[in-house]
């Protein structure tokens, strides 16, 4: 028999694995991750595993393109290469498919103090 794996399999699997690479803050660029940003509050929706990952999958071959925001203070190489292994290893592990290429696009770098409000990160002056 035959077996056809469809892309939106390997851009879970490439997603999944992404995510688990420290330093990558978040999966995405600007648009795809304000509508994952809204997609989180409905209730009910599910996590899109794959946003900010396009995949190319022949019978027995896949390419794979993802886009990331990394975190502040790690090394963009280190990160990129480290994220090349994990998503190459999780699809030929778990596909069969020879990956050719992981490419990655860093879109953003994540601050910590993105995440704080403004009235935590600045003290009040007058009181």
């Amino acid at each position: 028999g035959k077996t056809t794996i469809a892309g939106t399999v390997v851009s879970k699997i490439a997603g999944i694995a992404a995510k688990e690479v420290n330093g990558v803050y978040s999966l995405g660029g600007g648009a795809s991750r304000v509508v994952g940003a809204l997609r989180e509050r409905i209730p009910g929706a599910s996590v899109n595993h794959s946003q900010g990952v396009s995949v190319e999958v022949g019978e027995k071959q896949a390419a794979v393109d993802i886009d990331i925001v990394a975190d502040y203070g790690v090394s963009i190489t280190d990160l990129a290469n480290g994220l090349r292994r994990n998503v190459i290893a999780a699809i030929e592990r778990m596909t069969g498919l020879e990956v050719t290429e992981v490419n990655v696009t860093v879109h953003d770098v994540h601050l910590e103090d993105d995440d704080d409000s403004s009235e935590e990160a600045a003290p009040a002056r007058v009181q």
